[in-house]
């Protein structure tokens, strides 16, 4: 799990890994967190949840980025729970977020949720922590020495 704030590279590194897993021949796959959501929530509307997981625990690398950048309602959370179990100690997952571990009550909307997940997660997991500055604000510039007390509107 790469937790850190946006623009530190928790993608860039993820992708990197994932790379590396497919080009020595495990199934890996990428995907955004809410997209991820959205696919399980399609597939339990149109009753082909089963297959979907089954699917989606297949892959030796799942990686999933951006969890938390958006709030998931209850029922999205429930299905990202049962992901997770059904992932728990047979394949790589990695995660990137820029949430704390003691905002995920907030991210999955449950404490329960969250608690259940974080019990798996961190039971086996590495977490690392990035910290810094974003890398797409230092190429702009706005993070260099001569533009530090400049004023900058996004």
């Amino acid at each position: 799990m790469f937790l850190g704030p946006p623009g530190v590279g928790k993608i860039h590194i993820s992708s990197a890994l994932g790379l590396v897993v497919a080009q020595h021949r495990f199934s890996t796959y990428y995907v955004n967190c809410h997209q991820l959501i959205e696919q399980l929530k399609k597939a339990h509307f149109e009753n082909r949840l089963p297959d979907k997981l089954r699917v989606l625990a297949k892959y030796k690398m799942l990686i999933i980025d951006e969890i938390g950048y958006l709030p998931m309602d209850i029922q999205g959370a429930n299905l990202f729970f049962q992901l997770i179990a059904r992932r728990y100690k047979k394949m790589s997952t990695f995660f990137t977020s820029n949430k704390t571990f003691s905002q995920w009550n907030k991210v999955f909307a449950d404490v329960t949720i969250a608690a259940a997940i974080l019990d798996r997660v961190l039971h086996h997991y590495t977490v690392i922590n990035i910290k810094g500055e974003s890398y797409r604000l230092k190429e702009q510039g706005i993070y260099a020495p001569e533009t530090a007390d400049r004023k900058h509107s996004f």
